[in-house]
């Protein structure tokens, strides 16, 4: 009997967006993945991918700018982040990335964090866009989401940031794990000078469609909050490097204790977790991953 072969796609918000070429790069070696699970970003574009739609989430983030990205934040802040849960659903219903997952093929599933008690729960049933939509809430980033079963989810980077142990629960023989936080400590989150803006702007990101009375309000609050000092790093610097910090410890043990056949890990320090419209280079890294790596993914899919 051929052995199942299983992909665990990581967490790592931006970065994550690698993963596409790391499926188009497999494609092209001819593996396919009978079992596809999710991280975060990973739960989002492993659900591209089962739904058939991941060369129409390529051709939207490679087009996809940061006006694009600050159109998709609530400035209310009142829903527990920066972005609004229900946008990412119809950010997928718009790409046509939707469906039942007991009804895909390959078989597919994504961890979310219970916020209340911290359990790791897989979902691998009902609609995709509410399950993406659980897993992939970044704290202080996008919204947790209420569960009609589970209660309040939140992203499941905070318990399993390469879900290896899914894969195999899903009949995986043969897993290969996609980590995209291998390579991000001893670094600053935003490579920029003491009176230079990040990268990606907070000001101009809060600030883009707001009237104009309301960014001559906001600016001054915004410089002082978001922008790094002498002495001091800025607010997005503090939090980046926190999650990179504990994504970092809970990836290690996760694997140490559940190690995959194959672990890739794209090179991708230079693309900060906020930096979406940078599509095109993680894409490229991804598929550069597979390729350095062809000879160990067929030795050990022979094996």
């Amino acid at each position: 009997m051929r052995q199942k072969i299983g992909v665990a796609l990581g967490s790592g918000a931006a970065r994550g967006w690698a993963h596409i070429g790391v499926l188009e790069a497999l494609e092209k070696l001819k593996i396919v993945p009978d079992i596809v699970t999710g991280t975060s970003i990973g739960a989002l574009v492993g659900a591209a991918f089962v739904t058939g739609r991941l060369p129409a989430l390529k051709a939207r983030m490679e087009n996809f700018g940061k006006a694009d990205f600050a159109g998709m934040l609530d400035l209310r802040l009142a829903t527990g982040g920066l972005m609004e849960g229900r946008r990412i659903e119809n950010f997928l219903d718009s790409l046509e990335i939707r469906g039942t997952i007991e009804t895909f093929a390959p078989r597919y599933g994504a961890v979310a964090t219970h916020l209340e008690s911290g359990r790791e729960i897989w979902l691998q049933d009902g609609p995709v866009g509410r399950a993406v939509r659980a897993s992939i809430g970044m704290p202080g980033i996008f919204s947790p989401m209420r569960h009609e079963a589970h209660g309040w989810l939140v992203d499941g980077g905070l318990v399993n940031p390469v879900p290896v142990s899914l894969a195999r629960a899903l009949g995986a023989d043969i897993v290969i794990a996609v980590d995209m936080n291998a390579d991000l400590l001893g670094r600053r989150s935003f490579e920029s000078g003491d009176d230079a803006e990040p990268d990606l702007s907070a000001k101009a990101s809060l600030g883009v469609q707001a009237p104009q009375w309301l960014k001559d309000a906001l600016d001054p609050v915004l410089a002082r909050v978001m922008q790094p000092g002498p002495a001091f790093p800025s607010y997005f610097e503090v939090l980046a490097n926190s999650l990179n910090i504990m994504q970092d410890r809970i990836t290690r043990t996760r694997l140490a204790g559940d190690p995959p056949d194959i672990l890739l890990r794209p090179r991708l320090a230079q693309i900060s977790w906020l930096d979406f419209h940078r599509a095109k280079e993680a894409i490229a890294e991804g598929a550069t991953c597979v390729e350095d790596a062809e000879a160990a993914i067929r030795h050990a899919l022979q094996s």
